[in-house]
């Protein structure tokens, strides 16, 4: 049997969008049929929602990415102003992310273990396996006692995501583990320093659900510290309020798709003449033949008052083949080069004297 170091040997490297410029490519793609097109209409729609400067722009993160090699563009396009707010599933901030802040990193199975037949050797060696890739569930353990540590902090009451993931970031900061002291940048950092808001709806499936957990069983009877999903959704839709023109751009679908088309309803539900999103790009490689959310097109959305259908596109293809193109014909047409921070977490924060 292996050795849980002979397994682990091979990080994972985040691409880097900076380093190569895909534009001649997605250009050709326009010229062409099926998926390329659907791609090269979608950069096109992403320069666009970043020239607009009325436009707030929403990314929204779900399936497994930061341990695919996606990192490094979502910390791109919030240094860069080309993400105002973040939604996302909690394991891709915390699991991931926040867990490769720490100091731990993600790596490439061998190619034979993908298939499932080696999963008992991986349990006792305590490697999780995401597909064709690897965690060592000893660090993950770290993780949800940091969370704890970060809840046991806070004030014992409830806590919106959003204030949550800020502490995180404040963590990160405060134990000096950023790019400025030799660590790793993350999403969760970059997002603290430039006042990006990170909603994670359902926070609990995954590393901070572990550690509020023990958390909340220490604390008994006692206050304690709670994740309100209700404050979340309000929070998010008093950003819509204040910001009507919006944008999304999902990757994946799930809880985090679904939540960000909601708040229009929301804020019409709160009296506010709030229009649909102006702008909406989803990368998926779900089956609308299933009713389910994550695959329901965007023109559905428009039926449901939440996506204008004038600049949508879906496009079938995996995110680590698709957002790499879309962030960096973006990126190197320089269509956030006159753009601003808009620092959306100062307006849900409360006013000091």
């Amino acid at each position: 049997m292996p050795t849980k170091k002979e397994l682990l040997n091979q990080p994972i490297q985040h691409i880097d969008i900076k380093q190569f410029d895909s534009r001649a490519l997605v250009d050709s793609m326009q010229h062409m049929a099926y998926s390329s097109r659907d791609l090269a209409r979608a950069a096109s729609i992403y320069e666009r929602m970043l020239r607009d400067t009325d436009c707030g722009v929403i990314l929204c993160l779900a399936g497994s990415l930061i341990s695919a090699g996606l990192k490094q563009i979502f910390v791109d396009l919030v240094r860069n102003n080309m993400v105002d707010a973040i939604v996302s599933t909690g394991a891709n901030i915390v699991d991931q992310d926040f867990f490769e802040a720490l100091g731990f990193r993600h790596y490439i199975a061998p190619e034979d273990y993908k298939s499932g037949m080696q999963d008992g050797v991986l349990r006792e060696l305590m490697i999780d396996r995401i597909y064709d890739t690897f965690i060592d569930e000893e660090e993950l353990r770290i993780c949800d006692e940091t969370t704890e540590h970060i809840a046991n902090s806070l004030p014992a009451r409830p806590h919106s995501s959003r204030e949550f993931i800020r502490a995180m970031g404040a963590y990160l900061e405060r134990e000096k583990k950023t790019p400025a002291h030799g660590g790793a940048d993350s999403i969760v950092f970059a997002a603290y320093e430039k006042d990006v808001p990170i909603f994670c709806p359902a926070f609990s499936d995954c590393s901070a659900g572990f550690g509020l957990v023990a958390h909340q069983h220490a604390r008994q009877d006692k206050p304690k510290v709670s994740i309100d999903s209700a404050k979340d959704f309000y929070e998010l839709t008093q950003l819509k309020i204040a910001n009507p023109t919006t944008g999304l751009l999902m990757i994946g679908g799930g809880v985090p798709k679904n939540f960000a088309q909601d708040i229009v309803v929301a804020a019409d539900v709160l009296g506010a003449d709030a229009p649909m999103h102006k702008y909406a790009i989803q990368v998926t490689v779900a089956d609308v033949r299933d009713g389910a959310l994550s695959s329901s097109t965007l023109k559905e959305a428009s039926s449901w008052g939440k996506v204008d259908t004038t600049y949508e596109q879906m496009v079938y293809s995996e995110a680590t083949l698709a957002l790499p193109l879309i962030a960096g014909y973006a990126y190197h047409q320089k269509a956030h080069a006159t753009r601003s921070g808009r620092r959306w977490a100062r307006l849900l924060e409360p006013v000091t004297a």
